[in-house]
């Protein structure tokens, strides 16, 4: 590192625009401009050496200045928030709805959103927080905000620390304010110290100079803000982390008990009763828009839980105990909270399949009485199934939730939405079993334009249709068929899984960014400056901010004296 050396004798680093101790411009900045009048100084950093300015060779100094450009810092801000506003026009691939026609990303925004959901999918925005360019983008703002907060921060802590009451006349004859007293008084110096440190100020003397000073801790407002930033960015990343941040949705049925996901075996949620009010549509207050809605409209839908705790055993292998945790009404924007996790009403159904009963009829003559009959639960079916007259049914294939394409016919979710089996028949003594297929599969291949002969029937998938009376998917002559004979319907809740352990990060990090923003706006940094010459005095002053305020300090500081009043030479 080069160094300059002022005629104070002060030695300053390569880059000092100002001397760290007298103040008297260097580099070039003792000029006049072309009115021959003098320049004002650039008080912005105190005319510190900024490592930004000074060095550009290698590649570190030229990433250093790259980051530490503050133009740099808003573009990239910019550019987050373009990204992220794009991110919200379609919903990201973790909200999509359970109902819809795919959930397969690839195939859910074409078919949703045409052309503009493809584009949206191809170019990621399906996974935009988690998606490695805008991790890339919210680092580099993490990074040029230190980088910034590093190139500036430390130069001006260095400069202002050394803070002296000695001053060069150049230095002082360049501020602002700025004003030449021929003959004072040494009482009235005095009293003008007084009536400083009255208006707070630190009043410092040396060798007969003197500077006034207060509202220092201002200038440090925008980097607590940069800090409060760093550690919203943090909490931000630290969203990706499964052990700081978990959601997943969940449906429960009415009556059932099942483990909550992401808490480890730890929870479970039992749904004693799904509650489901609309509103009337005979009130007055609702009718028009109910009409004009043409649906039903739900007030309330609310599901009263109980959740439960898991009771570790010492014994292996013995049957899990539970102890009650809490009893909830969960409500939109009523959520359950328990252990550091929030459960969320989010959604319901109402009609998802839960028991269907078939029965078993000759193929030639369907309205004789039926063969025989079997319940399969659409939650925990059995392989097979025992008819009193001998018969025996296999349960070959279960699709929950079918669909058929071009591709062939499988099963889109676990939920049973629409439910299609393969069944094996074996008949009385015999070793030979029917297959028959329990769905309208030839009916909505039809509806599809799709030829039912070329369809493959192994791979199963979800359709929304009636259920027609059984066929062989194989192209064979069955002799007995299999019909639905009835269907039972159970209510579930959707209910949402969140646990958040960034969510005091970044309210400290809020708290600290807002602190920092009334740190430098409510507060200015002032200094006042009374340099000694001849039997007179030369006064000077500069503040950050509020020249308005600065200027009234003064005068009522030098009221009753014959110190003249400082000018505003920006004006002049």
């Amino acid at each position: 590192m080069n160094s300059i050396k002022c005629e104070c004798g002060h030695v300053n680093p390569e880059g000092t625009v100002l001397c760290e101790a007298c103040g008297k411009p260097i580099e070039g900045n003792q000029h006049i401009d072309g009115n021959d009048k003098k320049k004002l100084l650039n008080m912005r950093y105190e005319g510190s050496a900024r490592r930004s300015n000074t060095y550009n060779k290698t590649i570190i100094d030229k990433i250093w200045n790259f980051f530490s450009s503050v133009k740099i810092a808003v573009w990239l801000i910019v550019i987050a928030l373009i990204a992220s506003s794009i991110g919200t026009i379609f919903p990201l691939e973790q909200y999509i709805p359970a109902d819809a026609v795919s959930r397969d990303p690839s195939v859910f925004y074409e078919a949703t959103y045409g052309l503009a959901g493809k584009i949206f999918y191809q170019l990621g925005f399906h996974q935009l927080y988690s998606s490695w360019w805008y991790l890339l983008l919210i680092a580099s703002i993490g990074v040029s905000l230190v980088i910034c907060s590093i190139d500036r921060f430390v130069p001006l802590y260095r400069a202002l620390k050394r803070q002296k009451a000695k001053r060069h006349e150049s230095f002082l004859s360049r501020l602002r304010f700025y004003s030449e007293t021929e003959s004072v008084q040494e009482e009235e110096i005095k009293q003008v110290k007084e009536q400083l440190a009255k208006q707070r100020y630190n009043v410092k003397e040396e060798d007969g100079h003197i500077v006034a000073e207060k509202g220092r801790f201002s200038r440090w407002g925008p980097y607590v803000n940069h800090i409060g930033l760093i550690i919203i960015l943090i909490a931000a990343m630290l969203r990706l982390s499964p052990i700081f941040f978990f959601e997943e949705y969940v449906w429960v049925r009415e009556g059932e008990l099942r483990v909550i996901p992401g808490t480890d075996n730890e929870y479970f949620i039992e749904n004693k009763q799904f509650i489901l009010d609309t509103y009337d549509a005979d009130d007055e207050r609702f009718k028009d828009a109910l009409q004009k809605e043409g649906r039903v409209v739900p007030s309330n839908f609310q599901t009263n839980a109980i959740i439960y705790r898991a009771i570790e055993s010492e014994v292996v292998g013995a049957e899990q105990e539970l102890e009650k945790v809490d009893e909830f009404e969960i409500r939109m924007n009523e959520p359950a909270k328990f252990g550091g996790y929030t459960l969320y009403q989010q959604g319901y159904q109402l009609n998802e399949f839960s028991e269907m009963t078939f029965k078993l009829y000759e193929m030639n003559d369907p309205d004789t009485e039926p063969l025989g009959e079997f319940t399969v639960d659409l939650f925990d079916p059995d392989l097979e199934y025992e008819l009193d007259n001998g018969f025996k049914v296999e349960i070959a294939e279960f699709y929950p939730d079918y669909t058929i394409s071009e591709e062939g016919v499988r099963s889109k979710t676990n939920s049973s939405n629409n439910p299609a089996f393969v069944f094996k028949l074996y008949p009385p003594n015999s070793e030979d079993a029917e297959i028959s297929f329990v769905g309208d599969v030839i009916g909505t291949a039809e509806q599809m334009g799709i030829d039912p002969e070329v369809v493959d029937l192994s791979p199963m998938g979800q359709v929304i249709g009636t259920f027609t009376p059984s066929i062989d998917p194989t192209g064979g002559e069955n002799n007995y068929r299999i019909l639905i004979d009835s269907i039972d319907f159970d209510r579930k809740s959707g209910l949402n899984v969140k646990r958040d352990y960034t969510l005091p990060i970044f309210i400290i990090g809020a708290i600290i960014f807002m602190a920092g923003v009334l740190q430098g706006m409510y507060w200015q940094h002032r200094r006042i400056w009374i340099h000694p010459k001849n039997n007179g005095i030369l006064l000077a002053a500069h503040t950050n901010k509020n020249w308005f305020g600065l200027k009234k300090d003064i005068e009522k500081a030098i009221e009753g004296t014959s110190i003249n009043i400082v000018n505003d030479q920006k004006e002049d």
